[in-house]
């Protein structure tokens, strides 16, 4: 069984597919996959230097993660670029590691609604949370800076936007007790 776990940033996924996995489950993370390939000497590193300049380069010839950050989400065509190159090859990567799998396996892949995934999936399962919930846990547990937070949250699909191409929806406006209690049953319906 392959479940798309999405939601905004700060919406609680990684919360959910940390339980998920505790209950069984395997999880193959987009955003890990979205660093291994611009890690150093990938395809993937090469076409955003291309893409974007050298000034995105740490003087190690590593990605400086903030710099391209910076550029990314200063305009939306910067961010629609840096998107072309990386989904591509990172559902490229989730399809390899999917292919060797069984039993359940929660793909958490925030851009689900962005990425326009060719992969089949069993079930579509979003974490939705009000904006200003999501933004106040980013400048609590993130450290972002106000305009930073609201920046990454207004760049993603809106919670409306991923519910209506979701199966079920988890509200995470609610404590961790609660939230846990609430991706159990959604998990033991999907798996049942």
């Amino acid at each position: 069984m392959l479940i798309a776990l999405t939601g905004g940033i700060g919406s609680g996924k990684s919360t959910v597919a940390r339980r998920w996995v505790e209950l069984g489950a395997t999880e193959i993370d987009a955003d890990v996959l979205a660093r291994d390939v611009v890690a150093p000497g990938t395809k993937g590193l090469a076409l955003v230097v291309e893409a974007f300049g050298s000034k995105i380069l740490s003087p190690d010839g590593s990605l400086n993660r903030a710099a391209l950050a910076e550029i990314a989400f200063s305009s939306e065509g910067n961010r629609k670029k840096l998107e072309s190159i990386l989904h591509p090859l990172i559902q490229e990567a989730a399809q390899k590691i999917i292919s060797t799998q069984s039993g359940p396996v929660v793909y958490t892949i925030p851009l689900f609604v962005e990425s326009n995934s060719p992969l089949k999936f069993d079930a579509v399962v979003t974490i939705s949370c009000p904006e200003q919930v999501r933004i106040d846990r980013l400048v609590r547990d993130r450290g972002m800076a106000w305009e930073q937070a609201l920046a990454r949250v207004k760049a993603q699909a809106t919670d409306a936007q991923r519910e209506a191409v979701s199966d079920h929806v988890i509200d995470s406006n609610c404590d961790l007790n609660e939230l846990i209690s609430r991706a159990d049953r959604v998990f033991a319906e999907l798996v049942a």
